[in-house]
Protein backbone atom coordinates (compact mmCIF):
# COMPACT_ATOMS: atom_id res chain seq x y z
CA UNK A 1 0.00 0.00 0.00
CA UNK A 2 2.32 2.41 1.32
CA UNK A 3 4.61 1.35 -2.31
CA UNK A 4 1.74 2.43 -4.06
CA UNK A 5 1.15 5.61 -2.61
CA UNK A 6 4.86 6.55 -3.37
CA UNK A 7 5.21 5.20 -6.59
CA UNK A 8 2.17 7.46 -7.35
CA UNK A 9 3.47 10.45 -5.73
CA UNK A 10 6.28 10.42 -7.98
CA UNK A 11 4.07 9.77 -10.68
CA UNK A 12 2.35 12.80 -9.82
CA UNK A 13 5.38 14.58 -9.91
CA UNK A 14 7.07 13.06 -12.80
CA UNK A 15 3.71 14.25 -14.85
CA UNK A 16 3.60 17.67 -13.06
CA UNK A 17 6.65 18.56 -14.81
CA UNK A 18 5.72 16.77 -18.59
CA UNK A 19 2.77 18.73 -18.59
CA UNK A 20 4.85 22.07 -17.56
CA UNK A 21 7.55 21.09 -20.29
CA UNK A 22 4.67 19.34 -22.82
CA UNK A 23 6.11 15.82 -22.69
CA UNK A 24 3.62 14.42 -21.82
CA UNK A 25 3.23 11.55 -23.79
CA UNK A 26 7.71 11.07 -24.74
CA UNK A 27 7.73 10.29 -20.65
CA UNK A 28 5.28 7.65 -20.48
CA UNK A 29 6.56 6.01 -23.74
CA UNK A 30 10.52 6.48 -21.88
CA UNK A 31 8.78 4.93 -18.90
CA UNK A 32 6.94 1.99 -20.33
CA UNK A 33 10.08 1.18 -22.07
CA UNK A 34 12.33 0.77 -18.91
CA UNK A 35 9.96 -0.72 -17.55
CA UNK A 36 9.82 -3.32 -20.31
CA UNK A 37 13.55 -3.47 -20.76
CA UNK A 38 13.69 -4.00 -16.84
CA UNK A 39 11.12 -7.14 -17.12
CA UNK A 40 12.84 -8.43 -20.16
CA UNK A 41 15.91 -7.70 -18.16
CA UNK A 42 15.63 -8.88 -14.67
CA UNK A 43 19.25 -9.18 -13.70
CA UNK A 44 19.51 -5.42 -14.50
CA UNK A 45 16.69 -4.71 -12.45
CA UNK A 46 18.33 -6.86 -9.29
CA UNK A 47 21.40 -4.94 -9.44
CA UNK A 48 19.86 -1.46 -9.52
CA UNK A 49 18.29 -2.91 -6.67
CA UNK A 50 20.73 -4.97 -4.45
CA UNK A 51 21.52 -3.63 -1.26
CA UNK A 52 24.75 -5.52 -1.72
CA UNK A 53 26.08 -3.18 -4.70
CA UNK A 54 26.93 0.38 -4.17
CA UNK A 55 25.23 3.50 -5.16
CA UNK A 56 28.34 4.29 -7.80
CA UNK A 57 27.91 1.14 -9.92
CA UNK A 58 24.28 1.62 -9.72
CA UNK A 59 24.65 5.37 -11.17
CA UNK A 60 26.91 3.79 -13.64
CA UNK A 61 24.52 1.03 -15.00
CA UNK A 62 21.92 3.96 -14.79
CA UNK A 63 23.74 5.83 -17.02
CA UNK A 64 24.82 3.36 -19.14
CA UNK A 65 20.67 3.03 -19.58
CA UNK A 66 20.10 6.35 -20.13
CA UNK A 67 22.67 6.58 -23.21
CA UNK A 68 21.70 3.66 -24.26
CA UNK A 69 17.74 4.76 -24.49
CA UNK A 70 18.80 8.32 -25.30
CA UNK A 71 16.49 9.80 -22.31
CA UNK A 72 15.37 13.32 -21.99
CA UNK A 73 17.20 15.05 -19.52
CA UNK A 74 14.60 16.02 -17.42
CA UNK A 75 13.59 11.98 -17.28
CA UNK A 76 17.19 11.29 -16.97
CA UNK A 77 17.18 13.23 -14.17
CA UNK A 78 14.36 11.87 -12.62
CA UNK A 79 15.71 8.11 -13.11
CA UNK A 80 18.92 9.48 -11.46
CA UNK A 81 16.60 10.42 -8.03
CA UNK A 82 15.06 7.22 -8.00
CA UNK A 83 18.42 5.67 -8.06
CA UNK A 84 20.16 8.16 -5.54
CA UNK A 85 17.15 7.27 -3.05
CA UNK A 86 16.95 3.75 -3.64
CA UNK A 87 13.27 4.18 -5.20
CA UNK A 88 14.21 2.29 -8.55
CA UNK A 89 12.31 -0.89 -7.74
CA UNK A 90 8.78 1.29 -7.87
CA UNK A 91 9.94 1.86 -11.59
CA UNK A 92 6.62 -1.13 -12.08
CA UNK A 93 4.15 1.05 -10.10
CA UNK A 94 5.37 4.59 -11.19
CA UNK A 95 4.84 4.22 -15.07
CA UNK A 96 1.42 2.37 -14.17
CA UNK A 97 0.48 5.44 -12.08
CA UNK A 98 1.94 7.50 -14.60
CA UNK A 99 -0.43 5.91 -17.69
CA UNK A 100 -3.32 6.06 -15.13
CA UNK A 101 -2.51 9.95 -14.71
CA UNK A 102 -2.58 10.78 -18.34
CA UNK A 103 -5.69 8.20 -19.05
CA UNK A 104 -7.45 10.65 -16.87
CA UNK A 105 -5.70 13.44 -18.33
CA UNK A 106 -7.16 12.38 -22.05
CA UNK A 107 -10.49 10.81 -20.72
CA UNK A 108 -9.58 7.06 -21.22
CA UNK A 109 -10.37 4.74 -19.41
CA UNK A 110 -8.58 0.88 -19.67
CA UNK A 111 -10.38 -2.25 -19.79
CA UNK A 112 -8.74 -5.45 -19.57
CA UNK A 113 -11.06 -8.61 -20.36
CA UNK A 114 -10.08 -12.43 -19.78
CA UNK A 115 -11.87 -14.81 -21.43
CA UNK A 116 -10.40 -18.91 -21.86
CA UNK A 117 -9.88 -18.31 -25.64
CA UNK A 118 -8.66 -15.95 -28.30
CA UNK A 119 -11.14 -12.99 -28.90
CA UNK A 120 -11.69 -12.00 -32.71
CA UNK A 121 -10.98 -8.57 -33.98
CA UNK A 122 -14.65 -7.87 -34.70
CA UNK A 123 -15.62 -9.04 -31.30
CA UNK A 124 -12.57 -7.07 -29.32
CA UNK A 125 -14.02 -3.70 -31.13
CA UNK A 126 -17.55 -4.32 -30.00
CA UNK A 127 -16.60 -4.87 -26.53
CA UNK A 128 -15.42 -1.24 -26.95
CA UNK A 129 -17.98 -0.01 -27.86
CA UNK A 130 -20.22 -1.71 -25.23
CA UNK A 131 -17.56 -0.73 -22.43
CA UNK A 132 -17.17 2.77 -23.92
CA UNK A 133 -21.10 3.48 -23.99
CA UNK A 134 -21.16 2.12 -20.56
CA UNK A 135 -18.62 4.34 -18.76
CA UNK A 136 -19.19 7.57 -21.26
CA UNK A 137 -15.26 7.29 -21.87
CA UNK A 138 -12.98 6.14 -25.01
CA UNK A 139 -11.89 2.39 -24.04
CA UNK A 140 -8.71 1.05 -24.57
CA UNK A 141 -8.96 -3.10 -24.51
CA UNK A 142 -6.36 -5.31 -23.71
CA UNK A 143 -7.40 -9.17 -24.29
CA UNK A 144 -6.02 -11.94 -21.69
CA UNK A 145 -6.29 -15.60 -22.10
CA UNK A 146 -6.47 -17.42 -18.87
CA UNK A 147 -8.11 -21.55 -19.84
CA UNK A 148 -8.89 -21.82 -15.93
CA UNK A 149 -12.16 -19.13 -16.63
CA UNK A 150 -13.36 -22.46 -18.33
CA UNK A 151 -15.59 -20.60 -20.85
CA UNK A 152 -17.22 -16.68 -20.69
CA UNK A 153 -15.90 -13.56 -20.12
CA UNK A 154 -13.93 -11.61 -16.89
CA UNK A 155 -13.94 -7.98 -17.92
CA UNK A 156 -11.79 -5.05 -15.53
CA UNK A 157 -13.35 -1.86 -16.47
CA UNK A 158 -11.52 0.70 -14.33
CA UNK A 159 -12.90 0.22 -10.79
CA UNK A 160 -15.93 -2.06 -11.85
CA UNK A 161 -15.28 -5.76 -12.66
CA UNK A 162 -18.55 -7.72 -14.46
CA UNK A 163 -17.33 -11.26 -14.39
CA UNK A 164 -19.43 -13.85 -16.30
CA UNK A 165 -16.88 -17.13 -16.36
CA UNK A 166 -18.29 -20.12 -16.32
CA UNK A 167 -15.74 -20.95 -13.31
CA UNK A 168 -17.25 -18.36 -11.27
CA UNK A 169 -20.50 -19.41 -12.08
CA UNK A 170 -19.52 -23.08 -10.67
CA UNK A 171 -18.41 -22.05 -8.03
CA UNK A 172 -21.52 -20.12 -7.21
CA UNK A 173 -23.84 -22.62 -8.04
CA UNK A 174 -21.12 -25.22 -5.38
CA UNK A 175 -21.57 -22.39 -2.57
CA UNK A 176 -25.65 -22.43 -3.04
CA UNK A 177 -25.76 -26.22 -2.84
CA UNK A 178 -23.35 -26.09 -0.09
CA UNK A 179 -25.78 -23.67 1.50
CA UNK A 180 -28.67 -26.35 0.94
CA UNK A 181 -30.87 -24.02 -1.55
CA UNK A 182 -30.42 -26.00 -4.37
CA UNK A 183 -31.71 -29.88 -3.59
Amino acid sequence: MISTVLARRYAKALFAVGREEDKLQAFNETLQELNGFLKGNPEIGAALESPIIGLDVKQDVIEELIKAAKVDETMANFLRVLVERNRIHYLPLIAEAFQELIDEETGVVRARVTTAVPLSGDLQKKMEEVFAEATGKKVVLVAEEDPEIIGGVVAHVGDMVWDGSIKSQLEGLKESIGRGEIG
